[in-house]
């Protein structure tokens, strides 16, 4: 497997390689990422990793292409994992252990709640903010697909996993590098188990 030095350009090499992903369409999705170095400016990151989620939408299909995302996840340990797993030591029913992680704002934003529907909504700020950001690729000039997204969507399942206690699937229902900064990032979490 080719290697890339831009750090986040290697994980969604090794998340393809992960999932399964063909290496022909993996290699199509990863163009041009070995001039992508770790100096490169943040706008031509951004643009990059643009191009290649697009690449992505055109030639994954959709599950496949989120489970390539989550697996891109980062910020999985320390002081956020030993903040819910202070959650999770404490138990309680669902409904006590979403009040706990909604008041662990260091991890999970703005707000954790759980829906008449049984789905946990987890949201990084609060509605009708004049503009909202992105600290993943804060340079972008231009909003990206969803599918970027689903890496912070699998940072918040696994923390949300281990707090809860429960096995979750996750939906990025809108995000600010997405929607052109307009709407904050927002995530429904299905109880599988």
């Amino acid at each position: 497997m080719k290697r890339f030095e831009y750090s986040r350009i290697e994980k969604l090499a090794q998340s393809l390689d992960c999932v399964g992903v063909e290496q022909a369409v993996a290699e199509q999705i990863l163009a041009g990422g070995e001039a992508v170095l770790a100096g490169t400016s943040p706008e031509k990151k951004a643009e990059w990793m643009r191009g290649a989620m697009q690449r992505m939408d055109q030639l994954l299909e959709p599950q496949v292409r989120y489970t390539v995302r989550e697996g891109c996840a980062c910020c999985l340990g320390g002081k956020r994992e030993k903040l819910v797993k202070e959650i999770a030591r404490k138990g309680g029913s669902l409904e006590e252990r979403v009040k706990a992680a909604n008041e662990t704002t260091f991890v999970f934003g703005h707000g954790v709640t759980l829906q008449a529907d049984g789905t946990i909504l987890v949201q990084f700020a609060e509605d009708g903010l004049e503009k909202y950001s992105c600290p993943c690729l804060p340079k972008a000039q231009e909003p990206l697909p969803i599918t970027y997204c689903y890496c912070c969507g699998g940072h918040v399942k696994h923390h949300l996993q281990i707090a809860t206690g429960r096995r979750l699937e996750v939906t990025v229902l809108a995000t600010a590098l997405s929607s052109g900064w307009k709407k904050p990032c927002t995530f429904s979490f299905k109880v599988i188990d």
